[in-house]
């Protein structure tokens, strides 16, 4: 299909992207005219002016004078790529929040798509290589990408190929840690209470909290906080699942109820919601708002979170502090994996970012690659991570350190430098010790400790997902059912009364597993049996 596609054509495509966005099919057409415009130089090689798709997330924090697709580091990138290239740059915003969604119908339009997408998931990216979507870069990258290749290294590469085809550019994640504890240590000295130590000494301070209102906040007092959100039911579920194997579970957030424990974990959940220990409304807080809120009022005296989401200037740290007189935060690793010798299991990130991928039907492949290559090249990626030597960093031994008195314009500049940044997941200096460093230099010198402390607790018994050597056919199918019922299922089973708890869980998991579980579960058990014979 080209780009002066009928209407009927785009009227079938548009067919196609309702049965995507239900998480029933992707069809990705293409020419025999697009397959040769996706290998050759394109036009921007004899001198005709070109213009470049690229997605970028859109997490509606754009500061004025900014915009998502205007700014700082998308100029930057027009001056220093694409005009000596010839080449218009431009960026598609797509929300963070609907990026499957709105992907989905983007690669199902096929004429609307940009050149250069992305997504996290990797049921997602094998879906649309084994449907025929993807252009395989695996030449290109030989061709084009020589900087690339030696900055992802071939054991990062290999996350993205399928049947010996590199159907995807992996991004390469500069730290695996994931998730840290708080408490407020206050709290804990104002009740002559010690720092607990293990799950069950954490009941026991959650409920020293909920009678004693240490914080004298009345019905403000929230001893646990919590959301719907990985980062808080996340680090609850896993410190009571049991690996599958090693140090290895199942990759996918939705494959949690399939693991031993998972019943355990949602019953302590139950006996925290139903004994007013946990934020009451937390189905309703999807994006952490209102957790960020409770935390940075006082209200919070234990919570969970990304490990760096809380140590930003101005962030929910710096705002805990200022509201709160006195506040003491302490981070902590506390739940206790009865599964796992008691260890404080928590997740790991996998060594691959995010899956880059270029659509089949794009006529700018080689273009694509070269602005891969072009990020992977020279001091780019600190430019567009740290911005300018000397306004928003000075060189330390080689690692960009955020200046203390950078001028708020400065700092606004670098809005979209994360997500901008798209082979790097992280800041890559070197090594993963050196990549820590680097990262917490980043962040405002008061928080610099407690970020430390943080990474070291989120390093600490940390369990990986298995990285299958072949796609798992019922991930693809089942996703995205499987993704909106595990939130039910939290939610409902956090919600009954406890005497009710084991038959609302069992009608759950029953629609779970009726939803695809059945199927997801036979078929992941199957390739571990099989990895393992290998």
């Amino acid at each position: 299909m080209t780009r002066n596609a009928t209407k009927g054509s785009l009227k079938k495509w548009m067919g196609l992207a309702l049965t995507m966005v239900m998480g029933v099919s992707l069809l990705a057409g293409c020419s025999s005219a697009s397959d040769s415009k996706s290998t050759e130089g394109g036009a921007s090689s004899d001198g005709k002016r070109v213009t470049l798709k690229v997605e970028i997330f859109d997490r509606g924090n754009s500061p004025s004078p900014h915009t998502i697709t205007n700014n700082f580091i998308s100029k930057m990138i027009q001056e220093k790529f694409g005009d000596p290239n010839n080449i218009d740059v431009q960026f598609v915003p797509v929300q963070r929040s609907e990026e499957v969604t709105k992907l989905n119908v983007l690669m199902a339009s096929n004429t609307d798509v940009p050149d250069i997408v992305f997504v996290y998931d990797s049921s997602v990216f094998y879906r649309y290589a084994q449907q025929g979507g993807l252009a395989d870069v695996g030449e290109l990258i030989n061709q084009h990408g020589p900087n690339l290749k030696k900055f992802l290294g071939e054991d990062t590469l290999k996350f993205g190929q399928v049947d010996g085809k590199q159907f995807a550019i992996p991004g390469k994640r500069a730290i695996t840690g994931r998730y840290s504890s708080y408490i407020r240590q206050d709290w804990l000295d104002k009740l002559g209470l010690p720092v607990p130590k293990t799950t069950d000494e954490l009941y026991t301070t959650l409920k020293a909290f909920k009678e004693k209102d240490p914080g004298q906040l009345g019905s403000k007092n929230i001893p646990m906080g919590m959301a719907l959100a990985p980062a808080n039911f996340e680090t609850l579920i896993y410190s009571f699942i049991k690996p599958v194997s090693g140090d290895l579970t199942y990759g996918q957030r939705y494959e949690l109820p399939l693991h031993e424990g998972f019943k355990d974990s949602m019953k302590f959940l139950n006996k925290l919601y139903n004994e007013g220990l946990i934020s009451k409304d937390f189905s309703l807080d999807k994006d952490k708002t209102q957790l960020g809120k409770d935390v940075s009022n006082g209200n919070i005296g234990y919570w969970s979170e990304d490990v760096d989401a809380m140590f930003y200037g101005e962030g929910t740290m710096d705002n805990l502090h200022k509201n709160v007189k006195d506040s003491n935060v302490l981070p902590v690793d506390v739940y206790t994996n009865p599964n796992a010798d008691n260890k404080h299991i928590k997740s790991r990130y996998g060594t691959n970012g995010m899956y880059i991928m270029i659509p089949k039907s794009s006529e700018r492949s080689v273009e694509a690659v070269k602005y891969l290559d072009w990020m992977a090249s020279g001091n780019n990626l600190i430019d567009i991570y740290s911005g300018v030597e000397g306004e928003n960093y000075e060189l330390v031994d080689g690692i960009p350190v955020v200046k203390e008195d950078a001028t708020q314009e400065a700092m606004d500049r670098l809005f979209t430098s994360g997500d901008t940044a798209i082979i790097s997941n992280g800041k890559n200096i070197g090594d993963e010790a050196t990549n820590e460093k680097a990262w917490i230099l980043g962040f405002p010198t008061n928080n610099q400790e407690m970020l430390k402390q943080s990474l070291t607790i989120a390093n600490t018994d940390t369990v990986g997902p298995i990285i299958f050597d072949k796609p798992i056919e019922a991930e693809m199918k089942y996703s995205t059912a499987l993704k909106d019922k595990l939130d039910v299922i939290i939610v409902k089973t956090a919600m009954a009364k406890p005497a009710d708890f084991d038959a609302v869980f069992d009608k759950e998991m029953a629609d779970f597993m009726s939803l695809g579980g059945t199927e997801l579960k036979k078929e992941l058990e199957q390739a571990v049996q099989e990895m393992g014979a290998k």
